[in-house]
């Protein structure tokens, strides 16, 4: 999704007055404290910034809880931008506005039902879309993903999950031939020919890294995974996300970044 030419753009949502009621699988509901998960949105967006994304910044929508999560939204390679249907029926109309933004830098197309699709069960390595069978992606969406992104060479792959929300709760691309994964959730040999990264156990969350040039943007609270990429030589950049995470949020979920040539 970061290949060729071009600015690199990161699409972002301000966090709802109604994050509260956002949508939850694997979490208890806590309270959440907007303003808190307002200031580390905001913390967020100045790392992307000087990471050198450009930044195309949405107003939060009060209705939408869940719609700080623009990831979720939309696939962007860089041929075209496939609008998801995510798998919660509630977040389905923050596809349109992300449609839009999205018109003024790719060809755009769109998955119908009975697909659901949640773009945080996507992972692009290479010619390669990994999709998590997760419970808000199924096999309809990568039956038509296969229609819309083969005729671009790109091979699409089914992957099972156990116990986690999305692919990229298990699994992230940290470097060209490198993944982060959490082998728990999702099984290591299903990424052969790439080297794999296992999270520390005690933090099953922490495989959830969003790779940004030669660097990564990764929850603050995981140091001893942290520590594992570091070692590695990997430049590791903590935000803190912690009122987000609580809205089973991570740092992928918050942007869509890919190239672009457009001004708008």
């Amino acid at each position: 999704m970061l290949s060729g030419d071009g600015t690199l753009t990161a699409v972002t949502r301000d966090v709802s007055s109604a994050i509260a009621r956002c949508e939850l699988t694997h979490l208890p509901r806590v309270d959440i404290d907007v303003a808190r998960a307002r200031a580390q949105h905001q913390a967020y967006l100045e790392r992307l910034s000087r990471l050198d994304c450009r930044l195309i910044e949405l107003q939060a929508e009060p209705d939408l809880p869940d719609s700080v999560f623009v990831e979720d939204t939309a696939v962007v390679l860089d041929e075209i931008a496939v609008i998801a249907r995510p798998g919660a029926a509630s977040r389905r109309p923050e596809c349109l506005s992300i449609a839009i933004v999205l018109s003024d830098h790719r060809p755009l197309a769109t998955l119908e039902k009975p697909a659901t699709l949640d773009g945080g069960d996507v992972l692009l390595v290479g010619r390669t879309m990994w999709v998590g069978l997760s419970g808000r992606s199924n096999w309809s969406a990568i039956g038509q993903l296969r229609t819309i992104v083969g005729r671009y060479g790109y091979e699409v792959r089914p992957v099972e999950l156990d116990g986690c929300l999305h692919l990229k709760s298990a699994v992230t691309l940290v470097a060209p031939d490198t993944v982060l994964l959490n082998p728990a959730w999702v099984d290591a040999q299903i990424f052969g020919g790439l080297e794999v990264v296992t999270i520390d156990p005690g933090e099953p969350h922490a495989a959830n890294a969003l790779r940004i040039g030669s660097g990564l943007i990764q929850a603050a609270n995981f140091p001893r995974t942290r520590a594992r990429l570091e070692a590695r030589g990997l430049t590791v950049h903590p935000v803190d996300v912690s009122e987000l995470q609580k809205a089973e949020g991570a740092v992928t979920c918050c942007s869509l970044v890919f190239r672009s040539t457009a001004e708008t």
